[in-house]
């Protein structure tokens, strides 16, 4: 039996990698392989579409979905998995970083048996500041959320067709694809590979964006933050107890008074700025439940060809 094997492929500002990549898969899986290649164009400004317009001319298994405008890359890679009609789907980024010489090994290990085949990218050689973002990025989540991700773990990765069904089910208006993955649980398969160099174009992800994304997953997936304000407020409401109890016996004793304002403002500085952060923590889960709340689309689809 020949399955069909969908490819999908967010891009955003991509022009001169699409039809690179395109290529590359199609050396790696003709003859081999009954695939589609469904490229999500995520609100390009520049002639992106007008290069996988002109792939899917000429081939037939390439297929294209069109947003309106920029929705970022978790929702198109939602995108990709609600119209992806393959006996499994495996996502990539259209930058070539993700090596399209490994797809034929998360088959295999699919065809094995594994549900979630995802990949681990390996360190050794990426640059300190994007290594120390990382690596920020998967304690901060780990620590703080429910679900467990590899440290490394990417986007690159191939699911089953009874995974793709369960997340196209998921209506969530805030996504974290990793972490979803993550609590789908599944029999899983992880494979480490080396991250190509990218040839053009730059990374979308700064340091800013990665904060924002690991924000969203702790948020979307635990109330750890929460408890922890809880308990850190009842830990401060201590200390400022026992301060107060030794400030009043220090002045029924008259052993010694202090004058000046610097302790107290250092003080209400200090709590001022505990309490934004903890409230800071209850906007995040206000902001989310007012998001879900409008049941908005994730995207919007402008042209398509499927």
């Amino acid at each position: 039996m020949k399955y069909l094997i969908s490819i999908i492929i967010p891009a955003y500002n991509e022009e001169k990698n699409v039809q690179l990549i395109e290529s590359k898969i199609s050396e790696v899986l003709t003859n081999k392989y009954n695939y589609e290649v469904i490229f999500i164009n995520d609100g390009s400004i520049d002639n992106t579409l007008s290069e996988v317009k002109k792939i899917s001319e000429l081939k037939k298994n390439i297929k294209y979905i069109s947003f309106s405008r920029n929705f970022g890359h978790q929702c198109a890679l939602k995108a990709g998995l609600d119209y992806a009609r393959g006996d499994c789907v495996i996502s990539m980024d259209c930058d070539l970083q993700h090596p399209p010489e490994l797809i034929p090994k998360l088959i295999e290990m699919w065809e094995k048996g594994y549900e979630i085949v995802y990949t681990v990218r390996n360190d050794d050689e990426t640059p300190f500041i994007k290594k120390f973002t990382s690596n920020f990025f998967y304690v901060f989540v780990n620590r703080l959320s429910d679900i467990h991700i590899d440290q490394g773990a990417a986007d690159f990765r191939l699911l089953d067709r009874k995974v793709v069904d369960v997340i196209k089910n998921l209506n969530e208006s805030v996504i974290f694809l990793r972490g979803l993955i993550s609590w789908c649980g599944f029999k899983q398969y992880s494979i480490k590979y080396t991250p190509n160099k990218r040839t053009h174009g730059q990374s979308k992800y700064s340091f800013k964006k990665m904060l924002i994304f690991a924000l969203d997953g702790v948020t979307s997936f635990s109330v750890k933050p929460l408890r922890l304000s809880t308990i850190f407020g009842f830990i401060l409401s201590a200390f400022t107890g026992l301060y107060a109890m030794f400030a009043l016996v220090a002045h029924l004793m008259s052993l010694y008074t202090i004058s000046g304002w610097t302790s107290v403002i250092l003080s209400v500085l200090f709590l001022g700025g505990v309490q934004l952060i903890i409230l800071g923590i209850m906007g995040e889960y206000l902001g989310k439940l007012f998001v879900e709340s409008k049941r908005r689309p994730l995207y919007i689809i402008d042209k398509k060809k499927l």
